[in-house]
């Protein structure tokens, strides 16, 4: 097993290198948007002493390097700043609607996994029949529309006149689990048509490139039930590609959920980075895109490790 914490201590190294060029482009990219600032704070009608008061107070007249630096420093301190907009402190409001966030995602995912588990066996099962051409279209058409398409449509199917699930997921507070799964479905469903698609097709793909093996070829050879051969012989050996999928889909459920709790008025990070946005509030924008990124980072590393442990010649090498 050293070889596996040796490349989980590569991949953590490589992980920190990577979270600081992404730190280093989310800090320049936030400096190079037009306008002051200062001036966007304070409104057009305020005057030159109080515009270069405010840039002196938030440290704007000092190299950008220096800048840098220390956010950095204290990004690594587990200061994220204050809220330019209300003077509260970032890392509080990124708390309370990263636990938002990740509900939805987890909730998206406990839909989207097994039913793309499923409907990927299923297909490979039935290769070349109606189901698999069908679930196959299916899969493309919903992934060929753009979030925000998918996310009307279902409005208007589901949230219209007379519709059983409300068309805006806003609630305050903490809410129960039951209404919680209740406003939550649509943005939840939503996100699982998107990424359902990349599911199923790997593991349909992964399977059948499998069936076509000899341990297979023996196993039906023995009359074994063909569901019985793929769950029990083809998926436990194609489970590294479709743990590499999944892991980076349930990334994208995470940091892919800006444009859905847009549209459904959802309270979670990609609402408050819009929100941010639109209020010049880059403290705010520049912590929720940092956490955005270690959250990818931090799934694609799982998906290595995964992938590797699931692999019985990579685990136990001679």
């Amino acid at each position: 097993m050293s070889h596996i914490l040796t490349m989980i201590a590569q991949r953590l190294a490589l992980g920190f290198v990577t979270l600081f060029v992404v730190s280093l482009i989310i800090f320049l990219g936030t400096e190079l948007l037009p306008g002051d600032f200062a001036q966007e704070i304070l409104g057009q009608s305020a005057t030159p002493e109080t515009v270069a008061a405010l840039r002196e107070q938030l440290g704007l007249n000092d190299p950008m390097h220096i800048r840098y630096l220390g956010w950095l420093t204290d990004i690594l301190q587990g200061d994220f700043g204050e809220s330019l907009a209300n003077g509260q402190s970032v890392a509080d409001l990124i708390g309370r609607r990263l636990g938002n966030t990740l509900r939805l995602a987890l909730y998206a995912a406990a839909i989207a996994v097994p039913l793309s588990l499923i409907l990927g066996i299923l297909a490979a099962l039935f290769r070349n029949s109606f189901f698999d051409r069908f679930v196959n279209a299916s899969a493309l058409s919903s992934i060929s529309f753009p979030e925000f398409f998918v996310a009307y449509i279902l409005i208007f199917l589901l949230a219209g006149a007379g519709g059983a699930f409300p068309s805006m997921a806003n609630f305050r507070g903490t809410p129960e689990f039951g209404d919680f799964l209740y406003r939550a479905f649509l943005p939840a469903l939503t996100l699982t048509l998107v990424v359902t698609a990349h599911m199923m097709r790997m593991t349909r793909a992964a399977i059948i490139n499998l069936l076509a093996s000899p341990y297979i070829e023996m196993a039906r050879l023995k009359g074994m039930d063909p569901m019985r051969i793929i769950v029990k012989h083809a998926l436990p050996n194609a489970l590294a590609p479709i743990i590499n999928v999944i892991a980076l889909n349930l990334a994208y459920l995470i940091t892919g959920v800006v444009v859905v709790e847009v549209v459904f008025v959802y309270p979670g990070l990609g609402q408050l980075m819009v929100d941010s946005v639109a209020a010049r509030d880059m403290p705010v924008v520049q912590g929720v895109a940092l956490i955005f990124a270690a959250a990818y980072v931090l799934l694609n590393l799982t998906a290595d490790v995964l992938a590797t442990l699931s692999n019985p010649r990579l685990v136990h090498r001679r």
